[in-house]
């Protein structure tokens, strides 16, 4: 007669159960979310690129941003309220964070926002990357500007990344000093074994999206006929579609400590307003009024208007911006990370449709 074998599944030592949990907690720690973190990903930039990384397929976006839009949870992106400027916000927005695009900034011509551009480029960026080697992220892409670089009083010069800053002019100007000083303060707080810094040098962003008018606001005055003379230096523009595309590539592949200019036209202004005249039907200033009486012209008009307490037509600083040769080479930016910008005249036509339409009313083009 057979017999019926019977087993008994062996109970677990508690030292075997602590062993067995604390491998289930280690799967699960293997298994977290790891995050992509973009810093300013609600401005014109930033915008672009999180709209990017969601079409690419990219799942585990968060935004650290002051304000957070409807469209970021409508684009299943995580939100973090918050400034890069506060330690604990910064701490919070790290968690679970392996790279991140760093874009806060804040764009000003003048003087009368200094210490506030200081405190979020500079101040900023040392508390995300004091923050950042806490919480073990292994790359940073740093947005900043192609004025850290390349501003020029020569017509025929063309920097590349390998120029001297030019400190004695970019000094003049808040907003790019303190975008220079930012560049220091990354490279000297997130450095060492494992991790990587990327620079990115966007030239004038223009381009559809730009509900801040942050950077396209000398198209918004072009086609407001407020602009009556045409400067005497030269501007470089690139699309922010094209500029958040290069930002993605060189998270990708990015050399640590290297930067890259991103430019797609070097213009002098007399070309630059011919072609929108040619693409708005909106005629283009005829004159030029040389430097030496344009800037102190400016200033003068500023405190006029400053006296009667309205706001002036424009920025002496502006004025001044306008006198220089901001050209460069895009050269190592194709070559390493595919940069090939769109025709600069497809950006043109998007900005003033953009611009036109949010801005002015559709019939402003007539």
């Amino acid at each position: 007669m057979a017999t019926k074998k019977t087993t008994t599944k062996a109970r677990k030592s508690p030292a075997k159960a602590a062993v067995a949990q604390k491998g289930a907690s280690a799967a699960l720690v293997r298994r977290a979310r790891v995050y992509t973190l973009v810093t300013g990903g609600t401005g014109f930039l930033g915008s672009h690129l999180v709209r990017q990384l969601v079409e690419a397929g990219e799942r585990n976006v968060r935004v650290l941003a002051t304000t957070n839009p409807a469209w970021l949870g409508e684009s299943g992106v995580e939100t973090a309220t918050g400034s890069v400027t506060n330690k604990a916000d910064v701490t919070r927005a790290l968690d679970g964070v392996a790279s991140v695009y760093h874009l806060a900034g804040r764009v000003a011509p003048g003087r009368e926002d200094a210490h506030g551009m200081y405190e979020l480029h500079v101040e900023g960026t040392r508390t995300l990357c004091e923050a950042a080697n806490v919480a073990g992220v292994k790359t940073i892409v740093l947005a900043s500007s192609s004025g850290t670089i390349a501003v020029t009083d020569d017509a025929t010069a063309l920097p590349n990344e390998s120029w001297p800053p030019p400190l004695d002019i970019i000094a003049r100007w808040p907003y790019y000093a303190s975008k220079y000083y930012q560049e220091r303060v990354a490279l000297e707080h997130f450095s060492g074994a494992g991790r990587r810094l990327v620079i990115v040098n966007p030239s004038l962003l223009l381009g559809p999206g730009d509900e801040r008018l942050s950077s396209t606001k000398v198209v918004l005055d072009f086609l407001a006929r407020k602009i009556m003379a045409v400067p005497g230096g030269g501007l470089s523009f690139v699309d922010a579609r094209d500029a958040a595309e290069a930002m993605r590539a060189a998270m990708a592949r990015g050399a640590h400590g290297e930067r890259y200019l991103l430019g797609s036209a070097n213009w002098t202004f007399d070309k630059f307003f011919g072609r929108l005249e040619r693409l708005t039907k909106v005629a283009a200033p005829r004159f030029s009024i040389p430097s030496k009486f344009a800037v102190p012209g400016a200033r003068a008009l500023h405190s006029l208007y400053r006296q009667w307490k309205l706001a002036p037509p424009v920025e002496p600083a502006e004025i001044e911006m306008a006198e220089y040769f901001w050209y460069f080479d895009s050269t190592k930016a194709a070559r390493e990370l595919g940069f090939a910008p769109r025709d600069a005249a497809d950006t043109l036509q998007d900005t003033g449709t953009y611009v036109r339409e949010n801005f002015l009313g559709k019939g402003a083009f007539v």
